[in-house]
Order: structure tokens, then C-alpha cells, then sequence
């Protein structure tokens, strides 16, 4: 069965249409995407804002590090890093982590149903080096610490909560989580080059103050079976959690994660690798790797973020590389999306498509001036298939 053909007959409710591999067991591998056309297009001339889009997609600036938020009284932050949206009546919020050390964070934007910004706030302080993060099911905004034996802090987009230290998802250098509502748990990446990959059951599902984190077991390949081992002390002292656990699979330098249909997928920025593991049948492969492309012509470099759309499509974002945010279709092709010229010492941060799925909101972490004071928030607006 081919990825396409197993996509067009998902059916999942509400929830995104997941580019995955082949579930079937015993079946063969697909192949990681090799470039070819994108679903929009080439990419035209930068507009004002100095991003070159397809046809029919347009950009504008929504936060600037160190200056206050249109329509609001509030600055927003430095270093602006991983985000997710969230509905809010007919309106939505964007949330956005600050890579900061000390300090770090999180902030909102929110917006009503035409898109107009209707308020800025801070919705996480005194935390350090907050990079990536995921939405859970019950819409809160898990924001992790990228710092040795840093925490999992559960924030409340809408301002209202008070955000609490997760202790229980284990201290390791954070990256992304996402959330798996079938089988209850979320999974979690490390920066490390050694690094490993985790999921954390909670006793409760919606409650993660208590629980088991377990580690991903398997062999040394690029795919394979694999299963899931507890991690002693999550607490990550005095061994590592990395540490902790006998043929744990290791991966270097995992960055975002993202979760759909029976599928998780998670970058590697250490070997430009997307990995694809699949759920239903415990197998893992390669969704994609800058390496296996022929002839030196990888479109996307220095993976790191990633999201995915309700057709299918993930958008893996750059850390480096050309600064493009790079769409992976359930087709195995590989294409820019954007482009953001002029800030060649800058990465893009926090791809999020809003709950209409018709606009992209991102960061350039460092902006024109590479500085973490010169952030600045985008959204992308056009016709995103759906």
C-alpha cells in the first residue's frame, strides 16, 4: 500500500489526515521523500517583508522582539522559539516560547475571527532557555526547558492559570512533545547528540503530575521494531535519563515532534533526519535524510521544528540552511514552502497553522540583526490545502 493511498482513505474525524508510512505488517518500507514539486508551487520574489512565497500566499509581521505588540501594551519577548495555536471562541491565540537563559518563557498573541491581534500576554516566566514544547489534548501548552536537567512546565495559553513545573516528564535537556490521544501518553525529544527519544504515561490522562516516562529501545539501524523501557529516575540524577537505560536508541540532536494518526514523526538537526515511527505495529524508518538524496541537492537543511496540516503535509522548519520552512507531502516529495531572505544568521522557529488551517505562524529567532533581540513573529496567509 502506498503512503497516498493509505492517507486518502484515513478517516479521524476532526483531527489531521497524518502523513504516515505504510501500516501494514510485514509490508516494506517507503522511501524517505526526495525533492520534487511542491503543491504550491515555485517560490516568487521576497515581498516587503523580505519572504518569498508561492502565488496566492501573502505575510505579515505580527511581534517584534523588544516591541510592543500591535493594538496591545505588551513587548513581546526575545528569542521567540517553538508555538502551537489554540481556539478561542471564533478567535485563536498563538503561543510562542522565549530561548532565553535566564529568564526564558512564553508569551500569547490573540487574535479574533479576522485575524485582527486583539491582545498580547506573558504566560510563563522565570524559566530558562524555553526552546520547543506541544498542545495537549485539553488545550494547554506544555513549554520545556532546553537546559541540562530542565523541567516540562504546563501553561495556560488563555492567561488564566497559573503555570505548573511537570516534574514528572523528566529532567533531561527538552525539546518538543507531542500528544497521542489514543494511546494517552506524549512523547518527548532531547537535545543531546547522544540524545534519546521518550514518552511519558501519565497515571491520569489530562493530568500529568504523576506518571511513567519511558524511553524508546532499539537497534542501531535507520529502521527496525522497537519497544518502550521505564527510565529509572526521570529525575536524571545522579545518572542521565539518557543514561539510564540499556540499548535505549540514541539520536543526535532531536529538535521538533509532531503527532498524527497512529504516527509520530521527530527531526534530528545532528544528521538533517525526520523520523517516522509508526505506532500501530511498533516500527520505525526514515521519513526523511539530506543524505539520501542524490547528488547533493537536498532542499531542507538543518531540520528542527516541524508541524503538520489537516491534509497531511508536514513543514519542517530550518535551523540555518537557506531559512526556508520546507513542506513534506504524503507523496514522499520534499519542496520549499518560504523563504526568509536577508537574516542568513537567524533560524526559523514555531510553524503553527491556526484551527482554520488557512494561516502559518512562525519566528525568525534572531531576525535581520542575528541578535536573540531582534526575534520577529510572521503569519502566512493562502490557500493551504485542507
Amino acid at each position: 500500500m502506498e503512503r497516498r493511498t493509505f492517507l486518502r482513505g484515513a478517516v479521524i474525524g476532526s483531527s489531521a489526515a497524518a502523513f504516515g508510512g505504510t501500516l501494514m505488517h510485514g509490508a516494506a518500507y517507503a522511501a524517505p521523500a526526495q525533492p520534487g514539486a511542491g503543491p504550491y508551487g515555485a517560490l516568487g520574489a521576497a515581498d516587503a517583508n523580505g519572504i518569498m512565497l508561492p502565488s496566492g500566499f501573502t505575510s505579515r509581521v505580527i511581534a517584534r522582539s523588544g516591541q510592543t505588540v500591535s493594538g496591545t501594551s505588551y513587548a513581546w519577548h526575545s528569542a521567540p522559539d517553538g508555538g502551537a495555536c489554540f481556539a478561542d471562541g471564533s478567535g485563536w491565540i498563538y503561543v510562542s516560547n522565549s530561548e532565553i537563559n535566564p529568564s526564558g518563557g512564553a508569551s500569547a498573541v490573540k487574535f479574533n475571527s479576522s485575524g485582527t491581534v486583539t491582545g498580547a500576554y506573558r504566560i510563563l516566566s522565570g524559566t530558562r532557555q524555553n526552546c520547543a514544547g506541544g498542545k495537549t489534548p485539553w488545550n494547554t501548552w506544555l513549554s520545556c526547558e532546553e537546559v541540562s536537567l530542565g523541567y516540562v512546565y504546563e501553561t495556560d495559553p488563555y492567561g488564566v492559570n497559573a503555570a505548573v513545573q511537570r516534574p514528572a516528564m523528566g529532567r533531561f535537556k527538552h525539546e518538543a512533545a507531542a500528544a497521542d490521544p489514543v494511546r494517552q501518553v506524549v512523547y518527548l525529544t532531547e537535545d543531546e547528540t547522544n540524545g534519546c527519544f521518550y514518552r511519558f504515561i501519565p497515571t491520569t490522562w489530562g493530568n500529568l503530575s504523576a506518571g511513567t516516562l519511558q524511553v524508546l529501545q532499539a537497534g542501531t539501524a535507520t529502521s527496525g521494531s522497537f519497544t518502550w523501557q521505564n527510565v529509572p529516575d526521570p529525575d536524571g540524577s545522579p545518572t542521565a535519563t539518557r543514561s539510564q537505560v540499556s540499548g535505549s536508541k540514541k539520536f543526535n540532536g532531536g529538535e521538533g515532534c509532531h503527532y498524527a494518526n497512529d504516527t509520530v514523526w521527530f527531526t534530528t538537526k545532528g544528521d538533517n533526519r525526520v523520523w517516522q515511527l509508526n505506532l500501530t505495529n511498533n516500527t520505525y524508518e526514515l521519513a526523511y535524510d539530506d543524505s539520501l538524496v542524490p547528488g547533493g541537492a537536498a532542499p531542507l537543511t538543518g531540520v528542527d521544528n516541524v508541524t503538520g496540516s489537516s491534509y497531511g503535509d508536514l513543514y519542517v522548519a530550518e535551523d540555518g540552511g537557506n531559512m526556508e520552512i520546507c513542506v513534506i507531502t504524503p507523496d514522499d516529495v520534499v519542496a520549499p514552502f518560504l523563504r526568509i531572505t536577508g537574516q542568513s544568521s537567524s533560524e526559523i522557529t514555531g510553524p503553527a497553522f491556526s484551527p482554520a488551517g488557512n494561516r502559518l505562524y512562525f519566528s525568525s529567532q534572531r531576525g535581520t540583526s542575528g541578535s536573540s533581540s531582534g526575534g520577529i513573529t510572521y503569519e502566512v496567509t493562502g490557500p493551504f490545502r485542507t
